[in-house]
Protein backbone atom coordinates (compact mmCIF):
# COMPACT_ATOMS: atom_id res chain seq x y z
CA UNK A 1 0.00 0.00 0.00
CA UNK A 2 1.35 3.53 -0.68
CA UNK A 3 0.29 4.56 2.68
CA UNK A 4 3.11 1.58 4.06
CA UNK A 5 6.07 3.97 1.95
CA UNK A 6 8.16 6.43 3.94
CA UNK A 7 8.03 10.28 2.45
CA UNK A 8 9.93 13.10 3.51
CA UNK A 9 7.78 15.60 5.82
CA UNK A 10 6.04 18.31 4.53
CA UNK A 11 8.14 21.01 4.06
CA UNK A 12 6.96 24.38 4.94
CA UNK A 13 6.85 27.52 2.56
CA UNK A 14 5.69 30.95 3.00
CA UNK A 15 4.06 31.43 -0.38
CA UNK A 16 0.85 30.82 0.58
CA UNK A 17 1.42 26.87 1.11
CA UNK A 18 1.63 25.80 4.68
CA UNK A 19 3.56 22.01 3.18
CA UNK A 20 4.08 20.27 0.11
CA UNK A 21 5.06 16.50 0.13
CA UNK A 22 7.49 14.97 -1.24
CA UNK A 23 9.21 11.26 -1.59
CA UNK A 24 11.98 10.19 0.36
CA UNK A 25 13.33 6.79 -1.07
CA UNK A 26 11.96 5.54 -4.33
CA UNK A 27 10.91 1.70 -3.91
CA UNK A 28 12.95 -0.87 -5.27
CA UNK A 29 10.34 -3.51 -5.21
CA UNK A 30 8.26 -2.99 -8.55
CA UNK A 31 5.09 -5.08 -6.69
CA UNK A 32 4.92 -2.61 -3.89
CA UNK A 33 4.83 0.60 -6.53
CA UNK A 34 1.89 -1.08 -8.35
CA UNK A 35 0.06 -2.02 -4.79
CA UNK A 36 0.44 1.87 -3.68
CA UNK A 37 -0.23 3.36 -7.04
CA UNK A 38 -3.59 0.90 -6.84
CA UNK A 39 -4.02 2.14 -3.43
CA UNK A 40 -3.88 5.94 -4.56
CA UNK A 41 -6.50 5.40 -6.91
CA UNK A 42 -8.56 3.83 -5.29
CA UNK A 43 -8.44 6.48 -2.23
CA UNK A 44 -9.35 8.79 -5.14
CA UNK A 45 -12.26 6.92 -6.67
CA UNK A 46 -13.50 6.42 -3.24
CA UNK A 47 -13.89 10.25 -2.73
CA UNK A 48 -15.20 10.97 -6.61
CA UNK A 49 -17.61 7.85 -5.82
CA UNK A 50 -19.18 9.74 -2.86
CA UNK A 51 -22.13 11.58 -4.37
CA UNK A 52 -22.75 8.62 -6.39
CA UNK A 53 -23.12 6.64 -3.58
CA UNK A 54 -24.86 8.57 -0.79
CA UNK A 55 -27.21 9.93 -3.46
CA UNK A 56 -27.61 6.50 -4.08
CA UNK A 57 -28.52 5.66 -0.22
CA UNK A 58 -31.20 8.18 -0.74
CA UNK A 59 -32.62 6.61 -3.31
CA UNK A 60 -33.24 2.96 -1.76
CA UNK A 61 -35.62 5.28 0.66
CA UNK A 62 -37.41 6.67 -1.69
CA UNK A 63 -37.80 3.37 -3.64
CA UNK A 64 -39.09 1.80 -0.12
CA UNK A 65 -41.43 4.39 0.52
CA UNK A 66 -42.94 4.30 -3.11
CA UNK A 67 -43.69 0.47 -2.25
CA UNK A 68 -45.74 1.51 1.33
CA UNK A 69 -49.04 1.35 1.90
CA UNK A 70 -50.42 4.60 0.24
CA UNK A 71 -51.77 5.69 3.95
CA UNK A 72 -48.22 5.35 4.76
CA UNK A 73 -46.94 7.66 2.06
CA UNK A 74 -49.38 9.86 2.48
CA UNK A 75 -48.89 10.53 6.11
CA UNK A 76 -45.03 10.51 5.94
CA UNK A 77 -44.85 12.84 3.44
CA UNK A 78 -47.52 15.22 5.35
CA UNK A 79 -44.92 15.09 8.31
CA UNK A 80 -42.22 16.18 6.12
CA UNK A 81 -40.19 12.58 5.01
CA UNK A 82 -40.14 13.26 1.28
CA UNK A 83 -38.83 17.12 2.58
CA UNK A 84 -36.19 15.55 4.19
CA UNK A 85 -35.34 13.23 1.60
CA UNK A 86 -34.87 15.89 -0.96
CA UNK A 87 -32.97 18.26 1.13
CA UNK A 88 -30.65 15.60 2.06
CA UNK A 89 -30.25 14.86 -1.48
CA UNK A 90 -29.28 18.71 -2.07
CA UNK A 91 -26.77 18.49 0.72
CA UNK A 92 -24.44 15.94 -0.87
CA UNK A 93 -24.46 17.99 -3.86
CA UNK A 94 -22.89 20.61 -0.95
CA UNK A 95 -20.74 18.32 0.40
CA UNK A 96 -19.46 17.22 -2.77
CA UNK A 97 -18.21 20.50 -3.57
CA UNK A 98 -15.98 20.30 -0.38
CA UNK A 99 -15.00 16.53 -1.75
CA UNK A 100 -13.71 18.05 -5.21
CA UNK A 101 -11.70 20.86 -3.67
CA UNK A 102 -10.06 17.94 -1.65
CA UNK A 103 -9.46 16.46 -4.80
CA UNK A 104 -8.02 19.03 -6.90
CA UNK A 105 -4.13 18.70 -6.37
CA UNK A 106 -3.95 15.19 -4.30
CA UNK A 107 -2.36 13.78 -7.93
CA UNK A 108 0.84 16.37 -6.76
CA UNK A 109 1.13 15.31 -3.59
CA UNK A 110 3.58 11.97 -4.01
CA UNK A 111 6.23 12.22 -6.34
CA UNK A 112 5.92 8.60 -7.35
CA UNK A 113 1.94 8.49 -8.06
CA UNK A 114 -0.63 9.82 -10.51
CA UNK A 115 -3.94 9.06 -11.04
CA UNK A 116 -6.41 8.72 -13.70
CA UNK A 117 -7.43 11.72 -15.26
CA UNK A 118 -10.78 10.12 -16.04
CA UNK A 119 -13.71 8.51 -14.03
CA UNK A 120 -12.94 4.71 -15.63
CA UNK A 121 -12.44 2.26 -13.32
CA UNK A 122 -10.86 -0.78 -15.29
CA UNK A 123 -8.91 -2.50 -12.81
CA UNK A 124 -11.92 -4.01 -10.42
CA UNK A 125 -8.73 -3.06 -7.72
CA UNK A 126 -9.68 0.13 -7.13
CA UNK A 127 -12.91 0.02 -6.65
CA UNK A 128 -14.23 1.80 -3.66
CA UNK A 129 -15.97 -1.01 -1.18
CA UNK A 130 -18.34 0.13 1.17
CA UNK A 131 -15.69 0.26 3.83
CA UNK A 132 -14.04 2.61 1.38
CA UNK A 133 -17.02 5.00 1.02
CA UNK A 134 -17.42 5.04 5.27
CA UNK A 135 -14.01 6.08 5.41
CA UNK A 136 -14.47 9.07 3.32
CA UNK A 137 -18.00 10.16 5.41
CA UNK A 138 -15.86 9.54 8.46
CA UNK A 139 -12.83 12.35 7.57
CA UNK A 140 -15.76 14.52 6.57
CA UNK A 141 -17.36 14.29 10.33
CA UNK A 142 -13.05 14.77 11.58
CA UNK A 143 -13.02 17.97 9.68
CA UNK A 144 -16.09 19.04 12.10
CA UNK A 145 -13.49 17.59 15.36
CA UNK A 146 -10.49 19.23 14.36
CA UNK A 147 -11.24 22.43 12.27
CA UNK A 148 -14.52 23.95 12.87
CA UNK A 149 -15.88 25.83 15.98
CA UNK A 150 -18.31 23.24 16.38
CA UNK A 151 -15.44 20.94 17.23
CA UNK A 152 -14.17 23.29 20.12
CA UNK A 153 -15.50 21.53 23.14
CA UNK A 154 -14.41 17.95 21.77
CA UNK A 155 -10.78 19.14 21.19
CA UNK A 156 -10.91 21.21 24.76
CA UNK A 157 -11.67 17.65 26.43
CA UNK A 158 -9.06 15.60 23.80
CA UNK A 159 -6.03 18.01 22.82
CA UNK A 160 -6.26 20.58 25.61
CA UNK A 161 -4.80 18.53 28.12
CA UNK A 162 -1.76 17.02 25.89
CA UNK A 163 -0.82 20.44 25.80
CA UNK A 164 -0.94 21.51 29.47
CA UNK A 165 0.99 18.38 29.79
CA UNK A 166 3.22 19.88 27.29
CA UNK A 167 3.73 23.08 28.33
CA UNK A 168 4.38 21.91 31.88
CA UNK A 169 7.44 20.67 30.43
CA UNK A 170 8.18 23.04 28.63
CA UNK A 171 6.98 26.43 30.50
CA UNK A 172 10.45 28.58 29.26
CA UNK A 173 11.08 30.53 25.51
CA UNK A 174 13.01 27.91 24.20
CA UNK A 175 10.38 25.80 23.15
CA UNK A 176 11.49 26.41 19.33
CA UNK A 177 14.41 24.21 20.23
CA UNK A 178 12.11 21.34 21.39
CA UNK A 179 11.07 18.31 18.64
CA UNK A 180 7.66 17.38 19.05
CA UNK A 181 6.06 14.27 17.51
CA UNK A 182 2.34 13.45 17.11
CA UNK A 183 1.78 10.16 15.63
CA UNK A 184 -1.50 9.55 13.73
CA UNK A 185 -2.25 13.32 13.24
CA UNK A 186 -4.88 12.65 11.49
CA UNK A 187 -5.99 16.30 9.96
CA UNK A 188 -3.30 17.65 11.66
CA UNK A 189 -4.59 20.41 14.26
CA UNK A 190 -3.32 18.92 17.09
CA UNK A 191 0.35 19.40 15.40
CA UNK A 192 -0.77 22.73 14.66
CA UNK A 193 -1.52 23.87 17.43
CA UNK A 194 1.97 22.46 18.72
CA UNK A 195 3.80 24.59 16.15
CA UNK A 196 1.21 27.70 17.21
CA UNK A 197 3.04 27.39 20.60
CA UNK A 198 6.31 27.65 19.63
CA UNK A 199 7.58 23.98 19.37
CA UNK A 200 9.22 22.09 16.65
CA UNK A 201 6.54 19.82 15.42
CA UNK A 202 6.68 17.06 13.06
CA UNK A 203 3.14 15.04 12.33
CA UNK A 204 2.63 11.94 11.12
CA UNK A 205 -0.20 9.67 9.29
CA UNK A 206 -1.04 6.89 7.66
CA UNK A 207 -4.15 7.23 6.08
CA UNK A 208 -4.74 8.68 2.45
CA UNK A 209 -8.21 9.80 3.48
CA UNK A 210 -6.65 12.15 6.33
CA UNK A 211 -3.64 13.10 4.23
CA UNK A 212 -5.61 14.23 1.30
CA UNK A 213 -8.14 16.17 3.21
CA UNK A 214 -5.40 17.75 5.46
CA UNK A 215 -3.55 19.10 2.89
CA UNK A 216 -6.36 20.88 1.61
CA UNK A 217 -7.34 22.00 5.45
CA UNK A 218 -3.73 23.09 5.79
CA UNK A 219 -2.51 24.47 2.10
CA UNK A 220 -5.91 25.39 0.72
CA UNK A 221 -8.68 26.65 3.08
CA UNK A 222 -7.18 29.67 4.66
CA UNK A 223 -10.46 31.35 5.10
CA UNK A 224 -12.16 31.32 8.28
CA UNK A 225 -15.68 30.10 7.98
CA UNK A 226 -15.33 30.16 3.93
CA UNK A 227 -16.36 26.60 3.61
CA UNK A 228 -19.54 24.58 4.67
CA UNK A 229 -20.07 21.00 5.07
CA UNK A 230 -23.04 18.95 6.44
CA UNK A 231 -21.17 16.14 8.23
CA UNK A 232 -24.22 14.07 9.24
CA UNK A 233 -26.00 13.30 6.67
CA UNK A 234 -25.50 9.53 6.49
CA UNK A 235 -26.77 9.18 10.31
CA UNK A 236 -30.78 7.97 9.90
CA UNK A 237 -30.68 7.12 13.02
CA UNK A 238 -31.72 8.70 16.36
CA UNK A 239 -32.17 11.82 14.76
CA UNK A 240 -34.74 13.93 16.90
CA UNK A 241 -35.11 16.45 14.17
CA UNK A 242 -34.30 16.03 10.51
CA UNK A 243 -32.61 19.55 11.30
CA UNK A 244 -29.97 17.79 13.02
CA UNK A 245 -29.39 15.21 10.72
CA UNK A 246 -28.61 18.41 7.94
CA UNK A 247 -26.96 20.49 10.30
CA UNK A 248 -24.98 22.65 8.09
CA UNK A 249 -20.82 23.29 9.61
CA UNK A 250 -18.67 25.66 8.68
CA UNK A 251 -14.62 25.38 8.61
CA UNK A 252 -12.01 25.92 8.98
CA UNK A 253 -12.54 27.70 12.45
CA UNK A 254 -8.94 29.63 12.13
CA UNK A 255 -6.17 30.28 9.23
CA UNK A 256 -4.12 27.79 9.17
CA UNK A 257 -1.38 29.58 7.35
CA UNK A 258 -1.59 32.04 10.66
CA UNK A 259 1.91 30.21 12.21
CA UNK A 260 4.37 32.57 13.29
CA UNK A 261 6.44 33.39 10.00
CA UNK A 262 9.67 31.40 12.19
CA UNK A 263 7.23 28.50 13.24
CA UNK A 264 8.86 24.48 12.32
CA UNK A 265 5.86 22.64 11.38
CA UNK A 266 5.69 19.54 9.34
CA UNK A 267 3.86 16.48 8.44
CA UNK A 268 5.17 12.96 7.43
CA UNK A 269 3.31 10.41 5.59
CA UNK A 270 3.62 6.44 6.44
CA UNK A 271 3.31 3.91 8.38
CA UNK A 272 4.73 4.93 12.03
CA UNK A 273 6.82 1.83 12.31
CA UNK A 274 7.79 1.80 8.64
CA UNK A 275 8.86 5.86 8.76
CA UNK A 276 10.29 5.95 12.14
CA UNK A 277 12.26 3.06 12.59
CA UNK A 278 14.54 4.51 10.39
CA UNK A 279 18.06 5.13 12.18
CA UNK A 280 18.00 9.17 11.40
CA UNK A 281 14.70 9.08 13.52
CA UNK A 282 16.30 7.38 16.74
CA UNK A 283 16.94 9.61 19.59
CA UNK A 284 15.49 12.34 17.31
CA UNK A 285 12.33 13.93 19.41
CA UNK A 286 12.12 15.63 22.89
CA UNK A 287 8.84 14.58 23.13
CA UNK A 288 6.07 12.23 21.87
CA UNK A 289 2.17 13.19 22.07
CA UNK A 290 -0.55 10.46 21.12
CA UNK A 291 -3.99 11.21 21.00
CA UNK A 292 -6.58 8.07 20.40
CA UNK A 293 -3.20 6.42 18.36
CA UNK A 294 -1.86 3.98 20.12
CA UNK A 295 -4.55 1.38 19.83
CA UNK A 296 -4.47 1.53 16.03
CA UNK A 297 -1.70 -1.29 16.18
CA UNK A 298 -1.88 -4.37 14.89
CA UNK A 299 0.88 -5.10 17.60
CA UNK A 300 0.87 -1.69 20.12
CA UNK A 301 3.69 -2.95 21.97
CA UNK A 302 5.26 -2.45 18.47
CA UNK A 303 4.39 1.09 18.74
CA UNK A 304 5.53 1.44 22.28
CA UNK A 305 8.94 0.41 20.88
CA UNK A 306 9.39 3.21 18.40
CA UNK A 307 8.04 5.72 20.21
CA UNK A 308 10.46 4.94 23.31
CA UNK A 309 13.27 4.20 20.02
CA UNK A 310 12.67 7.84 18.73
CA UNK A 311 12.77 10.08 21.93
CA UNK A 312 15.81 11.15 23.24
CA UNK A 313 17.18 10.08 26.92
CA UNK A 314 14.38 11.63 29.37
CA UNK A 315 12.42 12.41 26.86
CA UNK A 316 8.77 12.54 27.86
CA UNK A 317 5.68 10.61 25.99
CA UNK A 318 2.17 11.92 26.63
CA UNK A 319 -0.34 9.91 25.39
CA UNK A 320 -4.44 10.31 25.95
CA UNK A 321 -7.17 7.69 24.80
CA UNK A 322 -9.18 4.74 24.87
CA UNK A 323 -8.16 1.08 23.97
CA UNK A 324 -10.34 0.48 20.76
CA UNK A 325 -8.28 -1.76 19.30
CA UNK A 326 -9.23 -1.05 15.62
CA UNK A 327 -8.31 -4.64 14.27
CA UNK A 328 -9.98 -6.68 16.76
CA UNK A 329 -12.35 -9.30 15.81
CA UNK A 330 -11.69 -7.86 11.80
CA UNK A 331 -11.18 -10.76 9.23
CA UNK A 332 -8.10 -11.25 8.17
CA UNK A 333 -6.54 -8.63 10.80
CA UNK A 334 -4.35 -10.01 13.45
CA UNK A 335 -4.43 -7.74 16.72
CA UNK A 336 -3.66 -8.10 20.33
CA UNK A 337 -5.71 -6.40 23.10
CA UNK A 338 -4.08 -6.31 26.19
CA UNK A 339 -5.42 -4.79 29.55
CA UNK A 340 -4.53 -1.01 30.42
CA UNK A 341 -3.12 -2.80 33.40
CA UNK A 342 -1.24 -5.32 31.48
CA UNK A 343 0.11 -2.60 28.83
CA UNK A 344 1.31 -0.08 31.52
CA UNK A 345 3.62 -3.21 33.19
CA UNK A 346 4.98 -3.62 29.61
CA UNK A 347 5.72 0.22 28.96
CA UNK A 348 7.64 0.04 32.08
CA UNK A 349 9.24 -3.07 30.99
CA UNK A 350 10.58 -1.61 27.45
CA UNK A 351 11.90 1.20 29.68
CA UNK A 352 9.60 4.15 30.77
CA UNK A 353 9.08 5.92 33.93
CA UNK A 354 5.32 7.11 34.56
CA UNK A 355 5.50 10.54 35.50
CA UNK A 356 1.98 11.47 35.80
CA UNK A 357 -1.12 9.42 35.42
CA UNK A 358 -4.78 9.68 34.86
CA UNK A 359 -7.65 7.79 34.70
CA UNK A 360 -11.20 7.99 33.35
CA UNK A 361 -10.32 11.55 31.28
CA UNK A 362 -13.97 11.61 29.79
CA UNK A 363 -13.92 12.16 26.12
CA UNK A 364 -16.01 11.71 22.93
CA UNK A 365 -14.40 11.25 19.06
CA UNK A 366 -16.58 13.07 16.39
CA UNK A 367 -19.45 13.15 18.17
CA UNK A 368 -22.74 14.47 16.50
CA UNK A 369 -23.60 16.85 19.91
CA UNK A 370 -27.67 16.34 18.63
CA UNK A 371 -27.55 12.79 18.21
CA UNK A 372 -29.90 10.87 20.59
CA UNK A 373 -27.18 7.94 20.86
CA UNK A 374 -24.38 9.49 22.58
CA UNK A 375 -20.54 7.66 23.12
CA UNK A 376 -18.57 8.56 25.79
CA UNK A 377 -14.70 6.83 26.33
CA UNK A 378 -13.12 7.02 29.76
CA UNK A 379 -9.73 7.51 28.55
CA UNK A 380 -6.49 7.18 29.93
CA UNK A 381 -3.59 10.22 30.17
CA UNK A 382 0.00 9.46 31.09
CA UNK A 383 2.93 11.25 30.71
CA UNK A 384 6.08 8.85 30.61
CA UNK A 385 9.39 9.59 30.97
CA UNK A 386 12.54 7.53 28.21
CA UNK A 387 15.09 6.03 31.20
Amino acid sequence: MLAAQPFTPFDLFRDGKCFNMSEETQTDNVQDDVEEKLHFQKVVNSFRSYKKNSITAVHRREEYLNKLPIEHQKLLRKHGYQDTLDDLKQAVEKNMEVVNHILLDVDGMFENVSHQKDNKEIDPRVRPTPMDMEKVQSTIKQIVRDWSSAGAEERAKCYEPLLAALDALHPDNNRHLVKVLVPGSGLGRLAWEIARRGYECQGSEFSLYMLFASNFLLNKAITVDGYRIHPYIHEFCNNKASKDQLREISFPDVDASSLPEDAKFSMAAGDFVDVYSAPEYVSSQDCVVTCFFIDCAHNILQFVQVIHRVLKSGGVWINLGPLLYHFSDVKGEDSIEPDYTTLKAIIKDLGFEFIEEKEKVETTYSQNATSMLQYTYNCVMFSAKKM
